[in-house]
């Protein structure tokens, strides 16, 4: 069964965030509807004092107790993964996104996606010469963009 995420709204198939809730057995309550919207407009990682911010902004009324147990609940879900960006904090993206791993300014602290890095290569690689299968894996590239580098 093919699913409709937030990230995937065309003319011909509009996505509702509120019925995608509902798949994944979770009440639509206004913040996590904004949340879930949140997440489809955004291009980079975010934090959650990003989502407790935009909420405001929205006056929607919530905690930051409450936000983190929404993040909390979407991970669980499989709706957002967790992205570590050595800041001291996590970031979060949807899911349903194209695998993809992130550059990082270390100056500005902007982060690109790139998803041209031939990782499917390297995981086969590793397998042939290791005998070790990869399941999953975590790649970040830190350094200076070419605005910082001027």
């Amino acid at each position: 069964m093919m699913r409709v995420t937030c990230i995937m709204t065309n003319i011909l198939n509009k996505h509702d965030c509120k019925i995608e809730l509902n798949e994944h057995s979770l009440r639509a309550t206004p913040a996590r509807v904004a949340l879930m919207k949140l997440f489809e407009s955004v291009e980079e990682p975010i934090d959650v004092q990003t989502m407790i911010d935009f909420l405001d902004k929205k006056e929607i009324t919530t905690d930051n107790a409450t936000v983190f147990r929404i993040v909390n609940m979407f991970a669980e879900k499989g709706l957002i993964k967790k992205v570590e960006l050595h800041e001291g904090k996590f970031r979060y993206e949807l899911s349903s996104k194209p695998e993809h791993h992130h550059l990082t300014c270390q100056k500005c602290g902007t982060i690109q996606d790139i998803s041209d890095c031939n990782i499917e290569a390297l995981e086969s690689d590793i397998e042939k010469r290791k005998g070790f299968k990869v399941t999953s894996h975590a790649l970040e590239f830190f350094g200076i963009c070419s605005n910082c580098q001027k």
